[in-house]
C-alpha cells in the first residue's frame, strides 16, 4: 500500500498531536495528583482522551490510503466519518467517567485539600500548548481538507477553553480557601467534554445518511452543466460525500434526434467540466435523456426548482 502525499500529512499531523498531548497529560495528572487539585487531574484525562483521538486517526490514514477493491469499490475514504463517531465516543466516555467521580466527591465530602499554586502554572502551559496544537492541525487539515484532523483542531481550541475554566476554578479556589470549588469546575468540565462528543456524533450524521449540508453545490453543479453545448434541465441530482471527496449522480436531457455518439460525446464533456470546474469530484454518474422526457415517479434527486 502506497501512502499519498496527503495520507503522510495526516500521519505526521497525528504524531505531533499524538507526542504534544501525552506530555501535557502527563504533566496535568501528575501535578493534579501531587497537588491534590481534581480539576487538573480533569484537564490531564481530556488531553488522554486526545492521545486516543490522534491515534484513531493515524490508523484511519492508513486505512484510506488502500485502493479501491471488489469489497469497496469507492475506496475507503468513508473510514474518516466511522473514525469521526468513534473520536466521539472516546471523549464522552472521558468526560462520563469524569463526572461520576466529580458528582461522588460532591455528594461524599471529605476533609478538602487547596491545590498548590503551582496547579495554576501548569494549566498556562497547557493552554499555550493546545492552542499551539489547534492552529497547526487546523493548518494542516485545511491544506489536505481533512475533516478529521479539522475536528481535531476544533477538539484541541475546546481544550483551551476547558483549560481556561480549570484555571478560573483554581484561581478562586487559591483565593477564597474553598476546595469544593475545585470539584464543582471538574464538573463543569465533564459536563462541556460530554456536549462537545455529542456535536462531534451528531455532525457525522449527514454524511453517514449521504445527506449534504452545502446547498450550494447543486447551484454549482447545475451552473457549470448549462455552460455545456447540447447539455440542458440538469435534473435528479444528487451528491454524496466521501470524506473530502464528492460522487455526483445525475441526469441531463439532450436532443432526441442526435446520435448515440453525438450523445456520448456531450456526455464526456459535462463530466469532465465538472471535474475540471468543481475541486474534489470523485466521480460523475451520468444518465441522459431526450428533450422534453418525463417520469412521473422520479422520486429522488435535486433539480433547480427545488433549490
Amino acid at each position: 500500500m502506497a501512502l499519498g502525499n496527503r495520507e503522510k500529512k495526516i500521519i505526521q499531523a497525528s504524531k505531533v498531536s499524538i507526542a504534544g498531548n501525552a506530555f501535557l497529560s502527563v504533566l496535568k495528572i501528575t501535578v493534579g495528583l501531587i497537588t491534590g487539585s481534581l480539576a487538573v487531574v480533569a484537564d490531564g484525562i481530556d488531553s488522554a482522551s486526545d492521545i486516543a483521538a490522534s491515534l484513531v486517526i493515524l490508523f484511519t490514514a492508513y486505512i484510506i490510503a488502500k485502493p479501491p477493491d471488489p469489497k469497496f469499490p469507492y475506496g475507503y475514504n468513508k473510514a474518516d466519518t466511522i473514525a469521526t463517531k468513534v473520536l466521539a465516543f472516546i471523549i464522552f466516555f472521558a468526560g462520563a467517567q469524569l463526572a461520576i467521580t466529580s458528582a461522588y466527591k460532591l455528594m461524599n465530602p471529605t476533609e478538602g485539600i487547596i491545590p498548590g499554586s503551582i496547579a495554576i502554572y501548569v494549566i498556562i502551559i497547557s493552554i499555550i500548548g493546545k492552542l499551539m496544537l489547534s492552529m497547526y492541525l487546523k493548518k494542516m487539515g485545511k491544506s489536505v481538507q481533512s475533516a478529521m484532523l479539522i475536528a481535531n483542531a476544533r477538539n484541541m481550541k475546546n481544550d483551551v477553553i476547558i483549560s481556561l475554566s480549570v484555571l478560573v476554578g483554581l484561581v478562586f479556589t487559591l483565593i477564597f480557601q474553598l476546595p469544593f470549588i475545585d470539584k464543582i469546575t471538574a464538573l463543569g468540565v465533564s459536563i462541556y467534554i460530554m456536549v462537545v462528543a455529542f456535536r462531534i456524533f451528531m455532525q457525522t450524521n449527514v454524511e453517514m445518511m449521504d445527506g449534504m449540508e452545502d446547498k450550494e453545490i447543486y447551484k454549482k453543479i447545475i451552473d457549470v452543466v448549462k455552460e455545456v453545448e447540447g447539455a440542458s434541465n440538469p435534473h435528479r441530482i444528487r451528491v454524496r460525500k466521501m470524506a473530502h471527496l464528492y460522487l455526483v449522480a445525475l441526469d441531463v436531457e439532450i436532443d432526441g434526434d442526435r446520435s448515440l455518439s453525438d450523445a456520448h460525446q456531450i456526455g464526456v464533456e459535462v463530466e469532465n467540466k465538472l471535474k475540471n470546474t468543481m475541486p474534489n469530484i470523485y466521480d460523475v454518474l451520468l444518465h441522459l435523456e431526450p428533450k422534453g422526457n418525463i417520469e412521473p415517479d422520479e422520486a429522488f434527486g435535486v433539480s433547480e426548482k427545488n433549490i
